[in-house]
C-alpha cells in the first residue's frame, strides 16, 4: 500500500479542488493506498472525507509528512498560473522542490495549466514541471503551456479527475421548488466592471418569468456567497440557493434533480455532466470552452446578455433528451480520458 500526499488548493473552501482530489481517490481505490492531504482546513478535511491532513500553509507540517509519504501527488486544478499573482505559482513549485529534495516522487497530474504572461511564473512552472516524475493534463492547451515554457518531459493528454466521481443516488429528502422546474446558476466573480451580478440577476428573473425556477449554487465559499447575495437582491431578495455544501457529492446530489445549469464555474459543468445534466457554460476562460467542447455543451460569451443565455436554456430544454443522451456518450469518454490520470500515479507508485 502506497502511502500518497496530496497537495494543491485543497481543503479551501473550492469544491471544484475537492472534485478532482475526489475523483482520483475514487479511481485509485481507497483500499489500494493511504491518503494524507494538504488542506486549508485540516479537521474539516477529516470531517468531510476522513483524510489525515496536514496544514498546507505549514511548511514544517508539510515537510514532516513528506519524509513519512512514498509520493506527492498533485491532483489538478489550475495552480500553475499567474493571472491573479505569482504567489501561486511559487508556492507549488515550492512544495515540488521540497517533496524532491526529500527524495520523493512527484506526480502532476489532472493539471489544467496557465495563464503564464510573467517571467517569473513561467521559470517556477517550468522547473516544477520539469523535476515531476508523471505529468498529465487536462486538455491541449495546457500541453501546449507547457511546451512553450520550455517543458521537455513527457506529458500526457488525459482529462479533469472530477469526471471518475461516481453518480450519486438522488437524496433522499426532495429538493423541491414547488412544480417548476429548476435550472441551476453558477457564477463566479470577474472582476470590476464584468457585469455579472447585473446579469445573472436579470437572467434569474428572466428565468422565473418563463415559469422556471433559478437555484444559486455556491461553489467557492470565500468568492461566490457575497455575489449570490447581491445577485438574489437584484432579482427581489429571495432566491433558492445552494450554499455550503461541504462536498461535491452534495452538489450532485441537487444538480441531478435539475433540468439545466447555466455556469461559469467550470466544475459546476463538470459535476453536472456526470449527473446527465446540460449546461450552458459561460465562457470567461479558455478552460471553459475546452470543456463545452469536449463535452459538447453550448458555450455563451461572458459578455452575453441575459437574454441571449435564456434562449440558449430554453433551447437545452426542448432538445433536452438528445442534449443528453449525447452528453453521457462525451462524458463517458472523458471518464475513460481522466483514468489516464490514475495509470500515472499507479505506475509511479505501483
Amino acid at each position: 500500500m502506497a502511502r500518497l500526499l496530496f497537495a494543491g488548493y485543497l481543503g479551501c473552501g473550492n469544491l471544484g479542488d475537492d472534485a478532482v482530489l475526489l475523483g482520483l481517490v475514487h479511481g485509485l481505490g481507497s483500499e489500494a493506498h493511504s491518503f494524507t492531504v494538504m488542506s486549508g482546513a485540516p479537521d474539516e478535511t477529516y470531517r468531510l472525507h476522513g483524510f489525515p491532513s496536514v496544514p498546507r500553509r505549514n511548511r514544517s507540517a508539510w515537510r514532516k509528512a513528506m519524509e513519512q509519504c512514498d509520493a506527492v501527488v498533485f491532483p489538478g486544478g489550475s495552480i500553475f498560473q499567474d493571472a491573479t499573482s505569482l504567489r501561486s505559482v511559487y508556492y507549488y513549485a515550492t512544495i515540488v522542490s521540497d517533496a524532491k529534495r526529500a527524495g520523493k516522487p512527484v506526480a502532476l497530474v489532472g493539471q489544467g495549466v496557465g495563464p503564464l504572461s510573467r517571467f517569473l511564473g513561467k521559470r517556477w512552472a517550468a522547473a516544477a514541471f520539469e523535476r515531476a516524475d508523471a505529468i498529465v493534463v487536462r486538455d491541449p492547451a495546457s500541453a501546449q503551456t507547457l511546451q512553450a515554457i520550455g517543458v521537455r518531459k513527457n506529458v500526457r493528454i488525459g482529462a479533469d479527475p472530477a469526471f471518475l466521481l461516481p453518480e450519486p443516488a438522488a437524496p433522499e429528502e426532495a429538493f423541491s421548488v414547488g412544480s417548476m422546474r429548476a435550472v441551476g446558476l453558477a457564477p463566479r466573480p470577474l472582476g470590476k466592471g464584468s457585469g455579472v451580478e447585473q446579469t445573472f440577476g436579470e437572467l434569474a428573473r428572466s428565468l422565473f418569468g418563463a415559469g422556471l425556477m433559478p437555484v444559486l449554487i455556491e461553489m467557492d465559499r470565500q468568492l461566490d456567497g457575497p455575489l449570490l447575495e447581491a445577485i438574489a437582491k437584484r432579482q427581489g431578495g429571495r432566491m433558492p440557493d445552494l450554499r455550503r455544501m461541504g462536498s461535491p457529492i452534495a452538489v450532485q446530489q441537487r444538480l441531478k434533480r435539475m433540468e439545466a445549469l447555466v455556469a461559469v464555474r467550470l466544475h459546476a459543468g463538470i459535476l453536472a455532466a456526470t449527473v446527465g445534466v446540460p449546461a450552458v457554460m459561460v465562457d470567461y476562460d479558455p478552460k471553459v470552452a475546452a470543456f463545452a467542447k469536449a463535452a459538447d455543451l453550448p458555450l455563451v460569451p461572458a459578455t452575453a446578455p441575459p437574454g441571449a443565455i435564456l434562449a440558449r436554456v430554453q433551447e437545452v430544454l426542448q432538445d433536452r433528451p438528445n442534449l443528453v443522451a449525447r452528453l453521457k456518450a462525451r462524458t463517458e469518454e472523458l471518464r475513460s480520458k481522466a483514468r489516464v490520470n490514475v495509470e500515472a500515479v499507479r505506475a509511479l507508485v505501483g
